[in-house]
């Protein structure tokens, strides 16, 4: 079923806001961007939905921030389509970065195949919020019984510690008034919260540039994928640019594809 989603599907011509609606109604998220969903949570839980009992979910990690606890999340994913002989290779490597147009693809997938099965009808007695009560419950009591070990083997390797922790310790060196120690702890906070206003206006302008683009990018692509001109030599050569790998530069080769076309 998957193999038979092409680029050209339709499926790949949802726009952002139709996607962000499709989850946030589905699993009762409030994803504002696309970039959000790069944990590989989201689609762990969308497979949860459409294949319940199927996703080890004790395993999915919703608060993943690194790559690290990314990449493990689409793992599961990864072992649940080859447990259901799903036909789908994950650019973890991809996803992981936040990059917008490798999510947004991803997801467009997702959402096409969620569809497809069972005529994409709703599990009515899935509670999304509840299922990732249970999850969270199960993943925080082993941390904290972890913490709770760790701390009671410092305790009783330093038994004096807190104690010793409790007690003033004397300086014969003299000690700068209090009120010239807030007033300078007072400057130096103003200066760091003025610095992050700025750095927010800053991340802010960056948002909107890169949505700028991408849209723009977007675009370009949606027009490239027209049958009437897809075989255009100029057509494939703006596609070798649009797919080309961050590392590599694929400008030369689509010089060439213009050259030959002439």
């Amino acid at each position: 079923m998957a193999s038979n989603i092409g680029m050209m599907d339709s499926a790949y011509f949802v726009g952002r806001n139709e996607l962000l609606s499709w989850i946030n109604a589905r699993l009762q998220l409030n994803l504002s961007r696309i970039e959000e969903a790069a944990s590989g949570a989201v689609q762990c839980q969308m497979m949860d939905m459409t294949y319940p009992g199927t996703v080890p979910m004790h395993k999915v990690n919703f608060d993943a921030r690194t790559e690290y606890d990314m990449i493990q999340n689409y793992k599961v994913l990864q072992d649940v389509f080859n447990k259901l002989k799903i036909d789908k290779h994950i650019e973890v490597n991809r996803l992981v970065k936040g990059r917008p147009l490798d999510n947004l693809e991803f997801l467009q997938w997702l959402k096409r195949y969620c569809e497809s099965v069972n005529g994409g009808i709703m599990n009515e007695n899935y509670n999304p919020v509840e299922r990732r009560g249970k999850v969270c419950k199960e993943r925080n009591p082993k941390a904290s019984q972890k913490n709770s070990k760790s701390l009671q083997t410092n305790n009783s390797q330093n038994p004096g510690s807190v104690d010793k922790l409790n007690i003033p310790k004397i300086s014969g060196t003299k000690q700068r008034p209090s009120a010239v120690v807030e007033s300078d702890c007072s400057e130096e906070i103003q200066a760091l919260s003025n610095e992050i206003t700025e750095l927010k206006v800053s991340v802010d302008l960056l948002e909107k540039e890169r949505d700028y683009y991408f849209a723009k990018l977007r675009d370009i692509e949606i027009l490239c994928q027209a049958p009437e001109l897809e075989n255009i030599p100029m057509v494939a050569a703006v596609k070798k640019v649009l797919y080309a790998a961050d590392e590599e530069s694929a400008l030369a080769e689509a010089q060439q594809i213009i050259s030959a076309g002439q």
